[in-house]
């Protein structure tokens, strides 16, 4: 029997999330900091504040009476992301284990220090 090739592929789980402190690896803003501001896990990218900024053309409207030209954050893929370190601030990795009450946890895997 053939198999659909349309069956939906299932989202990853990735190692950053909103809110989180992360320093960007490589491409253009290679070594800048930033909190990430939104995520989208199906496409594998994450928005972070004051990077990889466009500048976008928008009409007048209501809200905008006069619109122009505005500078805009676009998504970052990932991979081209690091966390920071909760103790020392330098870039690791992130490793996932259980905690007493068993509720999995992300920690960082430089220091050992639970990640919010």
């Amino acid at each position: 029997m053939k198999t659909s090739s349309k069956t939906p592929a299932k989202t990853p789980k990735l190692h950053v999330k909103t809110g989180d402190t992360v320093i960007v690896v490589a491409g253009a803003d290679k070594g800048k900091k930033g909190e990430i501001l939104k995520v989208f896990p199906e496409k594998q990218r994450a928005i972070v504040s004051g990077m990889k900024m466009a500048k976008k053309h928008i009409k007048p409207t209501a809200e905008q009476p006069q619109g122009g030209v505005i500078e805009i954050e676009m998504p970052i893929h990932v991979s081209n992301l690091m966390h920071l370190d909760p103790k020392s601030g330098e870039p690791t990795r992130i490793g996932r284990k259980k905690d007493e009450s068993g509720k999995t946890v992300r920690y960082s895997k430089k220091s050992g220090e639970i990640i919010k």
